[in-house]
């Protein structure tokens, strides 16, 4: 609700500066409690213009042009259609910004041309038509260039990410790689010697204690020394072999809901069916889905609620996250990169994924796994 305070703020201010120039103006007539009403609907309007700019746009062309028609306002009626009509152009309503406009402007010029002397023509009517005609022509331009730079500097901001995601993603894989051949040295070179040495001091001790001799305290250090040496390399070369501190799964969706919720987006977590171990490949594609969904809903749904379910089931293993954004069927979101990876991660696994509008509005991410096999 705090973001509607401006608009509510702006729609009382413009509904004040029209009652104070109807009554300054000569030639407007008197204002009545109906008119104030008008005024006072025409500002409710605005409030809900972010959340609800269609209707917020009929609403306030349809209130002016009766304040027009029945206080003679002038072109000062025209201000709050304009600001609706940037804005809906502005959130991709381009129909119904031009609608609005041309139903305002030939209402507004119907009404003058009607109260106008026939026997002479008015050039005020002219000036006051082609005036209100480039207002609207600017603002429904303004609103689409608006848009366009918006999506602009969006379509920047992901690639730029993208491009950071890949570079640590390459990072993280050199640095696997380069962890793997380390071990690969240590297993063939390090691993060797101090097996043989291990093998030698232990045939060393066996024919010692074979002949009756109890084995010097310098061999039994050597062979215990290298059985310590081989456990603690063993242990390194597992450590090099699978990192613990890059393990990511759905053990932890909580913590990205969480952080989802520290940026403004309350998430809501639901699991269902009995939690139990998973494969590693899908523990960890079903965090990223999770991931990658919930950061989507945080940069592109708007205002809105995001719901993930994690449910277990005997042959598979489902997560979804769905929101009630400002997504819908005739206004789907185009895929980009992360749709995609999410998608190749998901099948190259033997799952399915599903990314669509809702019916009403918002969006839901489902994958699907199957775990009644190797994948």
């Amino acid at each position: 609700m705090r973001r509607d305070l401006p608009y509510v703020v702006g729609g009382l201010v413009l509904g004040g500066l029209l009652l104070g120039n109807a009554a300054l103006a000569p030639d407007a007539a008197t204002v009545g409690a109906l008119d104030v009403t008008l005024v006072l609907v025409m500002a409710a309007a605005l409030g809900v213009c972010r959340r609800h700019p269609v209707l917020a746009l009929g609403v306030v062309t349809v209130a002016m042009l009766a304040l027009h028609v029945r206080v003679h306002f002038g072109v000062s009626a025209a201000f709050p259609v304009l600001g609706v009509v940037y804005l809906a152009a502005w959130r991709g309503y381009r129909l119904a910004s031009v609608v609005a406009s041309v139903a305002f402007l030939g209402g507004f010029l119907a009404h003058d041309v009607s109260v106008a002397p026939v026997d002479r023509p008015n050039q005020l009517i002219v000036e006051r038509t082609a005036l209100l005609l480039g207002w609207f022509v600017a603002a429904n331009v303004a609103g689409l260039v608006g848009r366009h730079r918006r999506a602009y500097l969006e379509q920047v901001e992901q690639r730029a990410l993208e491009a950071e995601r890949t570079r640590e993603e390459m990072a993280l894989r050199r640095a696997g790689e380069e962890r793997l051949r380390i071990a690969r040295d240590l297993h063939d070179s390090l691993t060797h010697s101090i097996s043989v040495i291990k093998v030698q001091a232990g045939i060393a001790v066996h024919l010692a204690r074979k002949q009756g001799d109890e084995p010097s305290a310098t061999l039994l250090a050597i062979q215990e020394a290298s059985a310590a040496a081989m456990r603690e390399l063993r242990t390194t070369l597992d450590v090099l072999r699978t990192p613990d501190d890059d393990r990511v799964g759905l053990a932890r969706v909580d913590e990205l809901a969480e952080r989802t919720r520290a940026v403004g987006v309350p998430v809501q977590v639901t699991v269902t069916g009995r939690p139990r171990p998973l494969p590693d490949e899908v523990d960890q594609a079903g965090y990223r889905v999770v991931q990658e969904a919930l950061t989507n809903v945080a940069r592109h749904a708007g205002p809105a609620t995001a719901r993930v379910l994690v449910e277990y089931a005997p042959a598979g293993l489902t997560v979804a996250v769905s929101d009630d954004g400002q997504a819908s069927p005739a206004r789907p979101p185009t895929p980009g990169v992360g749709l995609r990876g999410m998608r190749e991660r998901v099948s190259g696994l033997g799952g399915t994924l599903r990314a669509t509008a809702n019916d009403d509005h918002g969006f839901t991410v489902r994958a699907t796994f199957p775990l009644d096999g190797p994948a």
